[in-house]
């Protein structure tokens, strides 16, 4: 079966993806095969087959999100768009913000997360205990609460998250670190009693903002798609200040 994949912007150099969740954007190796983003982008717009620093496996893809993280993905559609968001997301001029609910009341309210992260020697895994782990870089995400939210009996937060760097899992494993990790998280967020309706980590890339090459600020937003669903959840003390 086909993914449906919404392009929610189009110009000659650019597109921009709403990934569904359960969509991984490029293949893995090692892994059997499945349907990913890069083969929809080849069929699709079959000029991205040469774009990038790995064509022949991630044709296209200048960054990417977890496979069962909705939202933003930017796709160049030549090589010197490539290279001119490449070098945005390298030096952090490109803002992007996610909607995730977590575990907890978060405090403080709002914030910011500055640990390394590193890969857990002996597996696959990142963490921010780096002591013994390798290949370590610097990670900043800063986070504001948006609502106080209850489920039965347990206190959630919803957040509006902004990576300042770009690691692998980094908002999951910096919110994990701060004992509220994500909600419907089977990988950073511990055993935990998720909602029935919740089958995947409650996190959505719902903004991208930047500056196109001819000097036009473009800000594109995917609303929260339909699995990651609000309304289930109960609004905890509406009218308290956070």
């Amino acid at each position: 079966m086909k993914p449906k994949i919404e392009v929610i912007y189009k110009d000659k150099n650019l597109l921009a993806i709403n990934k569904p969740a359960g969509l991984l954007v490029h293949p893995i190796e090692g892994k059997k095969s499945e349907a990913t983003l890069t083969d929809w982008l080849l069929e699709k717009y079959p000029e991205v087959k040469t774009v990038g620093d790995d064509p022949e496996h991630r044709p296209g893809i200048v960054h990417r999100l977890d496979k069962d993280t909705s939202g933003i993905i930017l796709v160049p559609r030549n090589q010197k768009t490539f290279e001119y968001l490449k070098n945005l997301f390298q030096t952090h001029q490109i803002q992007k913000t996610y909607t995730a609910i977590v575990w907890g009341k978060m405090q403080p309210a709002s914030g910011v997360i500055k640990k390394p992260i590193g890969i857990k020697t002996g597996t696959l895994k990142r963490t921010s205990d780096v002591r013994h782990a390798k290949m370590v870089k610097d990670a900043t995400t800063v986070y504001r609460t948006v609502r106080r939210l209850k489920w039965e009996n347990h206190d959630l937060t919803l957040l509006e998250v902004a990576p300042k760097t770009g690691r692998t899992h980094q908002i999951r494993i910096h919110l994990a670190s701060t004992n509220h990790p994500i909600v419907g998280d089977r990988l950073y967020g511990g055993r935990r009693p998720t909602p029935s309706w919740v089958n995947r980590q409650f996190l959505h890339a719902g903004s991208v903002e930047f500056t196109l090459p001819d000097g036009k600020l473009l800000k594109l937003t995917a609303k929260l798609p339909k699995d990651l669903n609000l309304e289930k959840f109960e609004t905890a003390d509406p009218d308290s200040s956070l």
